[in-house]
């Protein structure tokens, strides 16, 4: 079944056909969320969340065509809505958190330390821009913002980690 039909049948009550679109986006909601939040327990919250308000909101979608859009602007408010209670608490981190096998632990550690020098904002575009390969034009629906302010966002985003990797060269010159 395309994706069209699926999203139709899923607006008319199909179960099945909106469990097969969350599983057909699951590894990019988790690539998101990851990338936006601090956590596996927090990101496994987001996208929870995310999925309930998606399944109970699917009947307002009025255009099939942007359900990927629709799911990806709920994920990114509930990760919006855990950021905004954490800041709140004292962040500690998770017991054990496995390892991608197929990333380098010290250059994922290394952009964690510099995604978390930017605020939500920045960090959102920068996310899905780099990170999930997410078109200018498409982050501009998924925010309702303008295009050019997604881009003037990502410029200063761009700026900011600029800044940070200068910081973060330094400091290693001194230890």
């Amino acid at each position: 079944m395309d994706a069209f039909a699926a999203v139709r049948e899923a607006r008319q009550g199909s179960r099945e056909a909106f469990i097969g679109l969350i599983r057909d986006n699951e590894a990019m909601m988790y690539a998101i969320a990851r990338n936006l939040l601090k956590s596996e327990t927090d990101t496994a919250d987001a996208i929870q969340e995310a999925i309930l308000n998606a399944y109970n909101g699917i009947g307002s979608l009025r255009e099939p065509a942007y359900f990927r859009t629709w799911l990806v602007r709920i994920l990114i408010n509930a990760c919006r809505q855990i950021n905004r209670h954490n800041s709140k608490y004292v962040p500690m981190r998770d017991g054990v958190e496995l390892a991608d096998p197929h990333v380098n632990p010290s250059a994922q550690l290394e952009m964690e330390d510099l995604l978390s020098g930017l605020d939500m904002e920045h960090k959102e575009v920068v996310v899905l821009y780099y990170m999930d390969d997410i078109s200018v034009r498409d982050i501009a629906q998924m925010l309702d913002l303008t295009e050019s302010n997604v881009k003037s966002r990502l410029y200063r985003a761009r700026m900011k980690l600029a800044a940070l990797m200068k910081e973060t060269e330094a400091w290693e010159g001194l230890r």
